[in-house]
């Protein structure tokens, strides 16, 4: 049979006996055949590896952690139940009292005085297991007893000639503080002169006129209690310490049958123009071509 390639094949010498390896030319030629291979493989360069593609510039650190921490803080003040008063200044407008009750059924109430009529009207929102309700209360320009208008459930959103937006930084923007999907870069700021507690500024990334609350600067004590916040309404700070909540905040006055008051000024109506009739009086008691009450008729 044939040998194998690659296989020594051995055969007996006849004449003295001794086995020798009888080698064939084939296999001779296998290891110069390996050494070009291996001389290849040295010097040929390695294939060029792609750059990655260009990353995003990483977040800073401490933007990060600002987040967390205000995310951490609003959602403490959603579970935070107190009635708090909070002074709201606003440029070219005298300071008012606000105050903001949240009661431990998670109804709520803010009372806002001039937060109706131009600044002529008292009124406070509540929203209660029944709806949401705008209150006229009774003031020097509207002295009528306090009554309540409907304007919804309570978790509808007012359209702007009906909301008077200092009640957002307590109720539905504190929602949108704990959303870390929420469009809205946050970093640590300075508080108001006045206020305590910790302060971020908090801006929208995303262009919009339905921003889901208003840029400013927001302030937490630490166990969630708001103490600060200025937005395009104008600046709260919290004026006194908290007091304990009630169990269910109560209207101001019995629901009625009305619309409710917007935030607009009345129109201011026409006074009447001075008659020109003829034969008219004019004033002083001169008729047209007299001199006087008393003048003489020709």
């Amino acid at each position: 049979m044939p040998p194998l390639p690659g296989v020594s094949e051995s055969r007996s010498n006849t004449q003295n006996g001794r086995v020798r390896p009888v080698h064939h030319p084939a296999r001779l030629l296998t290891a110069p055949f390996a050494l070009l291979v291996l001389f290849t493989g040295c010097s040929s360069e390695p294939p060029a590896t792609p750059a990655p593609p260009p990353s995003a510039a990483p977040r800073p650190a401490g933007l990060d952690a600002a987040r967390d921490e205000l995310a951490a803080l609003a959602a403490a003040a959603q579970d935070r139940h107190l009635v708090a008063r909070y002074t709201l200044r606003v440029d070219g407008i005298a300071d008012r009292l606000i105050v903001f009750t949240s009661a431990n059924d998670d109804s709520w109430r803010v009372d806002v005085p001039a937060g109706a009529l131009g600044g002529t009207a008292d009124i406070s929102l509540a929203a209660t297991p029944d709806g949401l309700f705008q209150c006229g209360l009774p003031s020097a320009t509207r002295p009528e007893p306090a009554s309540c208008v409907r304007l919804g459930e309570r978790d509808d959103t007012l359209p702007r000639r009906l909301d008077p937006r200092v009640q957002h930084p307590f109720t539905d923007w504190l929602k949108v503080l704990t959303d870390r999907r929420a469009p809205l870069s946050v970093s640590p700021a300075m508080a108001p002169p006045g206020a305590t507690g910790s302060c971020y500024s908090v801006e929208t990334t995303v262009a919009s006129i339905n921003s889901p609350l208003d840029a400013g600067i927001y302030c937490f004590d630490a166990d969630g209690t708001p103490t600060a916040v200025r937005a395009a309404f104008g600046t709260l700070t919290l004026a006194a310490p908290p007091e304990p909540a009630p169990t269910t905040v109560a209207l101001a006055g019995p629901v009625v049958e009305a619309e409710p008051l917007g935030m607009a000024a009345p129109p201011v109506e026409p006074s009447s123009p001075i008659s020109t009739e003829p034969g008219s009086t004019e004033p002083g008691g001169t008729v047209p071509g007299g001199t006087g009450p008393d003048a003489a008729t020709p």
